[in-house]
């Protein structure tokens, strides 16, 4: 079994900033890829930030120059560090993880999600 636990949301005001911690935890093999997504109410589920097994990162428009995707591979652990933020980054930040459990086996693994709340 593997978990996925993120941390770190809350409420900031506008231009303030914020960490977001991911852990994942459990019979892990091996991490291809750690991504952020993002829901706001009433909308669609988009990606914020992904980080693969090599360190390429990539980021959505809305957010690059503000946020920071990085990785602590011996904590099975990702960053989402955001600075400026804006009321429209206002969402639920979910953490997916793809992780392979055997060799051959890769299965994403989704947290619980974290409330990011940006005041104006």
């Amino acid at each position: 079994q593997v978990q996925v636990v993120e941390s770190g949301g809350g409420l900031v005001q506008a231009g303030g900033s914020l960490r977001l911690s991911c852990a994942a935890s459990g019979s892990i093999f091996r991490i291809d890829a750690m991504n952020w997504y993002r829901q706001a109410p009433g909308k669609q589920r988009e990606l914020v930030a992904g980080i693969t097994s090599g360190g390429a990162t990539n980021y959505a428009d809305s957010v690059k120059g503000r946020f920071t995707i990085s990785k602590d591979n011996a904590k099975n652990t990702v960053y989402l560090q955001m600075n400026s933020l804006k009321p429209e980054d206002t969402a639920v930040y979910y953490c997916d993880a793809a992780i392979y459990s055997n060799v051959l086996r890769m299965s994403h693994y989704w947290g619980q999600g974290t409330q990011v709340t940006v005041s104006s």
